[in-house]
């Protein structure tokens, strides 16, 4: 899974909720393979999904082409036990997110058929929280 080897600051604030998040910025175009799945909500995507994701394409595509995975879950999410008290301050660092606004190309896939890679992306979404689209070159 993914994490960050060193942080500035152990724990963050959540901040804007990600359905409320302005359409993206940056890598909005594909900048390596010649197909990539693109967001269409924001979202916070958890290393756990994008592994799972990962894992989704490369067995189907049976280890040939590449991939490459445009986002990186550098935001920490904490959680108390079940039955903590009020006042009992902020929970430990249980697992990291990546903050990922609409538009965001978040896999990129090349070195395969446009079928293929069309359907490889679609059994990625699925591991997704949210709706995504197949885009080409």
């Amino acid at each position: 899974m993914l994490l960050p080897a060193k942080v500035k600051y152990r724990k963050m604030q959540k901040g804007n909720t990600p359905a409320s998040l302005r359409a993206a910025t940056t890598k909005t175009t594909l900048a390596f393979g010649e197909y990539g799945l693109k967001v269409m909500q924001g979202c916070w995507i958890t290393s756990r999904q994008i592994e799972a994701t990962r894992r989704a394409m490369t067995r189907f595509v049976k280890r040939g082409g590449k991939i490459w995975i445009r986002i990186f879950p550098d935001k920490p999410m904490t959680n108390h036990g079940n039955e903590s008290v009020m006042g009992g301050g902020k929970g430990a660092v249980d697992h990291y997110v990546a903050v990922v606004r609409p538009g965001t190309i978040v896999f990129e896939m090349g070195g395969v058929d446009e079928k293929t890679a069309r359907e490889a992306m679609r059994l990625a979404s699925f591991k997704l929280p949210s709706t995504c689209r197949f885009i080409k070159k």
